[in-house]
């Protein structure tokens, strides 16, 4: 067995009504002010107020920063750090999706009082030198599983995205409720779900990092993922399937997080940077052409998670791979997601310079089973266009 290390957050609180914990936790950290982090949308639903109770039922100092916008901007981020200072918070809540939880994590390093580094220090793996505030994130959507991961990714340019990776930003404490998800929008509950099964798929194949802990996590959540998100996308109030759900997410979040993702997400990024598409629906709209491009270096891994999600499929190994795909195909087809580019509206002359943009994301593509160029991005996104 070769050499691996393995890291995650120190504590996790799971299931309905865990929330409530969110009290024995301000005991414990005792925080003058606590900053809780969210979007307008939170608001805007009123899903923020439970966590209001408890901080006002606990008497607690708190200020919120509601700016938070998805794929969040470094002005955004800045002008959050900015308004933490202002406040002199000493805890930081982050709230929401993913955009939330990253810049919470963001919040909680540059705002710390000992730090001295700028965003653009922190840019890159392992660039964080510096102690940060406590830190709990509480996810309000079944996808990111960015509560148990070390990364940040900000959008440094009109299309570019630019990750900052480091074991300070895993948080102190995940509260995975699903009573925070119950209304979701169906499209939202479909792109985030699939974006967790990337993580675990992806996870799965890692050429770099691969390792039995990660090998764990990530075939649990693809199992917890693959009978919960049909079963949410059915009844949206199943809240036991929305649980699961939250549950698949954070194990694959912890997959990924020691066993990096390749190249969905590289092919992914800049389709979100230059036509505003979400994540989740990204990863969706390129996953089973990523996956037919990798099968010839990921075959073996490919069937047995085929096997893995249902022991009497039987077949050789390129049998098996192809029915994997298969599969995952049909979960894109029943998602209701729009999966054409040419229907989203992304002009055909704009493949050469998305394929061009793919290959720049070198710190995700040197984790692909299979070494991509350009012409293989081209003929992905060619694939999808219609």
């Amino acid at each position: 067995m070769s050499n691996f290390q393995f890291q995650t957050v120190s504590s996790i609180i799971s299931g309905l009504g865990s929330i409530l914990e969110l009290k024995t936790l301000l005991n414990a950290f005792n925080p003058k002010r606590v900053l809780l982090v969210t979007d307008q949308g939170m608001i805007q639903q009123q899903l923020h107020l439970p966590i209001l109770e408890i901080l006002e039922s606990h008497q607690q100092n708190y200020s919120i920063y509601s700016n938070v916008q998805a794929d969040p901007a470094e002005y955004i981020v800045l002008d959050a750090v900015q308004f933490a200072k202002k406040e002199k918070v000493d805890l930081i809540l982050g709230f929401g999706g993913g955009s939330s939880l990253d810049v919470a994590k963001i919040i909680a390093v540059l705002s710390h009082p000992e730090q001295k580094q700028q965003i653009q220090d922190l840019y890159g793996v392992g660039n964080v030198k510096h102690p940060r505030l406590p830190l709990i994130l509480v996810p309000t959507t079944a996808g990111t599983g960015s509560e148990v991961t070390p990364i940040s990714i900000v959008t440094t340019g009109e299309t570019t995205k630019t990750g900052i990776v480091s074991s300070v930003l895993y948080a102190d404490v995940a509260i995975l409720d699903a009573s925070f998800t119950e209304d979701l929008p169906a499209h939202i509950t479909a792109a985030t779900g699939i974006d967790a099964m990337v993580h675990a798929i992806e996870a799965y194949t890692s050429k770099i990092k691969k390792n039995p802990y990660a090998d764990m996590l990530a075939k649990q959540a693809l199992r917890l993922l693959n009978k919960n998100l049909p079963l949410v996308l059915k009844n949206k109030s199943d809240m036991e399937a929305r649980q699961n759900m939250l549950v698949g997410s954070m194990l694959a979040g912890q997959a990924f997080a020691n066993a990096p993702v390749g190249a969905v997400h590289a092919l992914a990024y800049p389709l979100g940077g230059h036509f505003h598409l979400s994540h989740g629906h990204t990863n969706a709209l390129v996953l089973t052409e990523v996956m037919k491009f990798n099968a010839p270096a990921a075959k073996q891994h490919y069937a047995e998670l085929m096997q893995w999600l249902d022991p009497h499929s039987t077949g050789c190994t390129d049998g098996l791979c192809d029915l994997f795909i298969d599969h995952m195909q049909n979960h894109l087809d029943r998602s209701g997601l729009t999966l054409k580019l040419n229907q989203l509206n992304v002009p055909k002359n704009k493949l050469e310079q998305l394929a061009d943009d793919a290959l720049l994301q070198t710190r995700l593509l040197q984790n692909n089973p299979r070494a991509l160029e350009k012409a293989d991005a081209l003929h992905i996104y060619s694939s999808i266009y219609e």
